[in-house]
């Protein structure tokens, strides 16, 4: 609450600190353009920022509107206007303690408040028993006009319904061109609806009474009122020094109004008023290109706001719709998961070669001999690499996997097109993983070495024509060639098969062999036959598995990968550093059989 609070008194201070810098450029134009800078500066403290946010964040349907948000805010927008965090607290939070800090600055404020209300009711009550024993005038304006014996100065008083007040005898201490003069300024304030602006600000004073720049902004508002009405009257044609006497004499016999939202004619810097009267001071009307620059500046100050709320609101929703639509996925039924021990004795030992059968159809997913490293990679598309806090028994551990949904959801899946179903499917898995492994995970982002891919020789790699029918997935450890839209790899052989594939395989797994994320800056988009034999490093793989067969032998003629990949695709990849998604394991344990 007191993060929010600030937040809202430093974006209303940046706001107000712009209205002046444009108050100063407008200094010789007319007063009415200062006055209406100033009143938004007030106005916005009754505005939060979260509201226009707010308002922006429903526009999230428009698509054109989302592009916009996207290139145009940026992070450094939310840093200026938002730089204390909303759980700001000067109290640490204990259990069952109650916040006294709070509650004695709430305190504070509510005192100040009633005390500023109060005062703001008294005066109030001054001019309405004023009013009430106020005497008709027989003056020919197009408001009524009443004479009161207690009133301190020629006023206009109401909001919506005016009425103009005269202090009993005033026709009579001034000439007839003075009274003009006056009554002319009055209507002037009648016209601008000075007491309705004067009353806002009032709420502003007595909301932020704590807060001198509001109290500031309402001497900036009294003073550029005042001369605003000053500049009508003169430019109605009355003569400068009948004005000017006329404003003397009121000050002579009678004293300023006691309440703001009475918009009298002595108010304001006396001195000064009488040194503008004097000289005929009108400032300059606004020129087309004056104009065109406040519309500007007006279109930005509400539209910077709604376009941050647009995009925070679209994001917001995006991650809505994926929680949602995670509750929603479709699960497995009664998945079967049960340790492998044969395969797991072999791959502890070294002995004996293990098969190893991935199945995955629309709905299903058929596993033999399969690690938690390699559930994780294909539940997340992540590599090793990208994964921390896991424990021994992800490499130590096979197990054997069968799973199938319920026979509607699999109907459902099958109308879909491959990327939604493929996605469907992680999503499965994802719940599979956190029901019977109790995993929970959280993502992070680093700053790590990246690889670039990008083509360097054009002639080498050829676009496959036609495409795959669609169907499942199978990978099965045999010779010859994978299946339509897949790869085949080795990365312990060094060797890589694919037929139809697009960049997106290619660079998953290339991220995976370099054990860097690797981006795709190739701006291919079709699909390719790929064909790789490399010689692996060292350092550049786990060790070899158990279940590889004895004839699965690297090249040793074979270049290292990132040669490989150059001479034999014509692609090339160049080392630079970029944020990195990685998954942190916070808690998983081993499944119980059934």
């Amino acid at each position: 609450m007191i993060g929010g609070l600030t937040n809202h008194l430093w974006q209303s201070t940046l706001f107000a600190v712009a209205a002046g810098l444009l108050a100063i450029a407008f200094r010789k134009n007319l007063a009415q353009i200062r006055y209406w800078l100033w009143l938004s500066a007030s106005l916005k403290f009754l505005v939060p920022f979260s509201l226009l946010m707010s308002l922006g964040s429903h526009l999230g349907w428009v698509p054109t509107a989302k592009k916009i948000a996207t290139q145009a805010v940026s992070f450094t927008v939310v840093q200026i206007t938002q730089p204390f965090p909303d759980t700001l607290s000067f109290v640490p939070s204990m259990p069952g303690s109650t916040h006294w800090f709070p509650i004695a600055i709430l305190g504070l404020w509510v005192c100040g408040f009633g005390v500023i209300a109060l005062i703001r009711f008294k005066a109030w009550l001054r001019i309405r028993a004023a009013v009430r024993s106020s005497t008709p005038l027989e003056i020919p304006l197009t408001v009524e006009v009443r004479s009161s014996a207690g009133l301190v100065e020629p006023g206009v008083v109401g909001l919506l319904r005016h009425v103009l007040l005269l202090p009993a005898g005033i026709i009579a201490r001034l000439t007839k061109p003075q009274l003009e003069a006056v009554l002319s300024h009055e209507l002037c304030h009648v016209r601008r609806r000075d007491n309705l602006t004067a009353a806002l600000h009032m709420i502003v004073e007595a909301v932020f009474w704590f807060y001198p720049l509001v109290w500031w902004i309402g001497a900036r508002l009294v003073e550029e009122r005042e001369r605003a009405c000053d500049e009508d009257v003169l430019r109605l044609g009355s003569e400068p020094q009948v004005y000017a006497q006329g404003i003397l004499k009121v000050c002579e016999f009678y004293v300023e109004s006691p309440l703001i939202c009475v918009a009298g004619v002595s108010g304001n810097n006396l001195k000064k008023r009488m040194e503008r009267i004097m000289r005929s001071h009108v400032g300059e009307t606004l020129n087309i290109w004056r104009k065109l620059f406040l519309a500007i500046i007006g279109v930005v100050a509400l539209a910077v706001p709604m376009v941050l709320g647009l995009l925070i609101g679209t994001q917001s929703r995006a991650e809505s719709q994926t929680r949602d639509s995670a509750a929603t996925a479709p699960a497995y039924e009664v998945p079967s998961i049960t340790l492998n021990k044969a395969g797991t004795v072999a791959l502890k030992t070294g002995n004996g070669i293990i098969s190893q059968r991935l199945s995955i159809f629309p709905g299903t997913f058929t596993a033999e001999n399969i690690s938690m490293w390699e559930l994780i990679r294909l539940a997340y598309r992540v590599e090793d690499y990208q994964v921390s806090g896991a424990p021994d028994w992800f490499s130590s551990e096979l197990y054997d996997v069968d799973a199938k949904a319920e026979k509607s959801a699999i109907d459902e899946m099958q109308n879909l097109g491959n990327d939604q179903r493929e996605l469907e499917n992680r999503r499965m898995l994802q719940t599979l993983l956190k029901d019977h492994f109790k995993l929970t995970l959280r993502q992070v982002t680093k700053d790590l070495p990246v690889y670039s891919l990008f083509v360097a020789d054009a002639g080498k790699l050829h676009e496959a024509q036609g495409d795959c029918a669609p169907g499942p997935t199978t990978l099965v450890l045999d010779s010859g060639m994978p299946p339509c839209g897949s790869l085949r790899v080795f990365p312990w052989v060094g060797r890589m098969d694919g037929l139809k594939v697009p960049m997106t395989q290619l660079v998953v797994n290339l991220s995976g062999f370099t054990k860097r994320m690797v981006l795709d800056n190739t701006n291919l988009v079709g699909k390719y036959d790929i064909s790789l034999t490399w010689f692996p490093g060292q350092n550049e793989f786990p060790p070899r598995p158990a279940y590889l067969p004895p004839n699965y032998q690297p090249d040793p003629n074979s270049p290292p990968l990132l040669t490989a990949i150059q001479q034999q695709l014509g692609l090339k990849l160049e080392s630079q550093t970029g944020p990195v998604p990685l998954l942190v394991i916070d808690h998983v344990e081993m499944p119980a059989e059934n």
